[in-house]
């Protein structure tokens, strides 16, 4: 794989991600100057997404990362700084990976996460008829593992889990 310079941005601070996926665009907090710049992160975060419309691509994307970001200790970094001094709200501390799949695609990664004991954030087709987390809790707690309607997972583990859950997968356009 090409050493992180290539991937990443000299920022001055150290490497930062910011990547272009089709109409999606997705940044990543950034990786110290010290780093071991050919493999800078022991586990990965990555989207898996079926065939939706942008606007529910970008909605089941940022409902699924919101999952990894609120259960993952150090998964999300320091607030930013500006030089005026005006604080803003921390971001993951490294990228997020999008990967596109057909719905055969993406139960399959569910059922390679589950096997290795990696639990997913889901995203269920139904969740798109509901207004409150409380109405989603209730949407999937309806339906038998089995029988969820999946249009997107998100993953967190060490990079080999990883590999092997979204094996064979291409990244979104």
């Amino acid at each position: 794989s090409p050493p992180v310079r290539e991937l990443f941005g000299e920022t001055g601070l150290g490497y930062s991600m910011a990547s272009r996926y089709g109409d999606l665009v997705w940044t990543a907090g950034h990786l110290t100057g010290n780093a071991d710049q050919t493999d800078p992160f022991e586990t990965q975060v990555e989207v898996l997404l079926d065939d939706l419309e942008v606007w529910q691509k970008t909605n089941v994307t940022a409902f699924l990362v919101s999952g990894i970001a609120g259960t993952v200790p150090g998964v999300v970094g320091e607030p930013y700084r500006d030089a005026t001094g005006n604080e803003y709200l921390p971001m993951f501390v490294q990228p997020v990976l999008v990967y596109e799949a057909d719905g055969d695609a993406v139960r399959r990664a569910y059922e390679r996460a589950m096997s290795r004991g990696v639990t997913p954030a889901v995203y269920t087709r139904d969740l798109f008829a509901t207004n409150h987390d409380e109405a989603n809790r209730a949407a999937v707690a309806e339906v038998a593992a089995d029988d969820l309607d999946l249009v997107g997972i998100a993953v967190r583990a060490e990079r080999k889990t990883v590999d092997k859950i979204v094996d064979r997968l291409r990244f979104h356009p």
